[in-house]
């Protein structure tokens, strides 16, 4: 197959919805040798920071000298960033290589696997191709049941943030969502959490000591200097000093220190990781559609935040950017969002709101969302599309005004091509 027959495969729909569970996971990677049992993986879970704080893991290890695999998800420009090499994307024609293979695998199974558990087994054939020292693994939604939980026990289990999201799958309490999250805990293995909330880390700490697990937590305390500017973020974190982090948000110190404790766990684990690599590394990140600075006139951020927790971080960071100015939104989500927890937490810094409609099957139409948004008693229109909106409000917010385009990963490459196209 050639790419565009490639991607229509991996995208078919009769591969679509979710449906929990390991065994068809299981039983495709068995048919193809079971790749992942001769891998080493850092198993990332979480709501929030996951894709960053895995790109700073990955980072980090490529900058101490490991073949570093990494694998996230969803895609922002091109599909093949999903699977990476030290920063160097699946090209296209491996790409359809291990599609190619995976193919007569997957058509025979009864129960069909899902996309996602599909691009799970072809990633884990193409990182063992590709002789990696280990992989960074993103996981897709929860952790218990997700495809990737396939892995026997990681080097290093990593979970981020927690925050509501995905209640349907996960349930409806943190409690829940943070159990569903520490299934990626593993019998003996090492776990380094973000902690947050009492009721959050009495969840990893039972989940842990059943599984006899090495807990350690992130200690905030350690970030001794923060200094945000447009450029990136200049930081210590004891003991490393004058970390240049290109990341915005202030959200990211937190995901950054995350990442260096589970990178010093791998330290104590004879992995051969100096400071100086820990401090080059993480100057090396680049994490796109995440807080992301587009352009300075008008000041133009794209931010991939898409639950109530998410947003909330992006409202503190546009504070701690911009103080009290107003800004500009522009907004796109999924229709199974709770959208009105996530608008109230940026309605306080909003001089309008413009509702676009993401092209993605699950998106919210601009018109329905528009009419959530006539509640919070500032100026509202709907964009026609992605584009339209993306230049009516560069045009309202002229060179001295501030935008955010938020709401959802799924949209961000059309933000980031309609942006490009002014």
């Amino acid at each position: 197959m050639g790419i565009k027959e490639t991607l229509e495969y991996i995208h078919n729909v009769k591969w679509q919805g979710r449906k929990p569970g390991l065994d068809r996971t299981r039983q495709l990677l068995a048919a193809l040798g079971n790749p992942e049992k001769s891998l080493k993986f850092a198993h990332i879970a979480g709501t929030n920071g996951k894709g960053s704080t895995a790109a700073c893991i990955a980072a980090v290890l490529q900058k101490a000298g490991y073949k570093t695999g990494l694998y996230t998800s969803p895609y922002i420009l091109r599909f093949n960033e999903r699977m990476q090499v030290d920063g160097i994307h699946i090209s296209d024609e491996e790409l359809e290589i291990f599609t190619d293979e995976v193919r007569p695998f997957a058509d025979r199974m009864e129960d069909s696997p899902t996309e996602f558990e599909l691009i799970t087994a072809l990633a884990m054939k193409y990182f063992l191709y590709k002789n990696v020292d280990i992989v960074v693994l993103e996981v897709g939604m929860g952790g218990t049941l997700d495809s990737t939980n396939v892995i026997d026990s990681p080097e290093v289990a990593v979970i981020t943030s927690i925050g509501f999201d995905h209640v349907v799958e996960l349930g409806p309490t943190i409690v829940d969502i943070a159990r569903a999250k520490a299934g990626i805990i593993k019998k003996n293995c090492d776990v380094c959490v973000y902690g947050g909330s009492d009721e959050v880390e009495a969840v990893f700490e039972q989940v842990s000591a059943e599984r006899g697990a090495r807990l350690r937590f992130a200690d905030f305390s350690r970030i001794k200097k923060q200094e945000f500017t447009l450029d990136g973020i200049k930081l210590n974190i004891s003991p490393y000093q004058d970390i240049l982090l290109q990341l915005n948000g202030e959200y990211q110190p937190k995901n950054a220190t995350l990442a260096i404790t589970a990178l010093e766990t791998l330290r104590e684990k004879g992995y051969k990781i100096s400071d100086e690599n820990m401090v080059q590394g993480l100057k090396s990140v680049r994490w796109p559609g995440r807080f992301e600075i587009l352009g300075r006139s008008p000041v133009f951020i794209l931010d991939g935040a898409h639950n109530p927790q998410g947003v909330e971080a992006t409202a503190n960071s546009l504070r701690e950017y911009f103080k009290d100015r107003k800004i500009i939104f522009v907004v796109g989500v999924m229709a199974d969002k709770d959208v009105d927890s996530m608008i109230s937490f940026i309605a306080p810094l909003a001089k309008e709101f413009i509702a676009v409609r993401p092209n993605y099957p699950r998106a919210m139409s601009a018109e329905v969302l528009a009419e959530k948004l006539y509640n919070y008693g500032v100026p509202v229109s709907a964009g026609q599309s992605v584009s339209a909106g993306v230049f009516d409000a560069v045009n309202k917010a002229g060179k001295d005004g501030i935008v955010c385009a938020l709401g959802s990963l799924y949209f961000s490459a059309d933000i980031r091509q309609a942006y490009l196209e002014l």
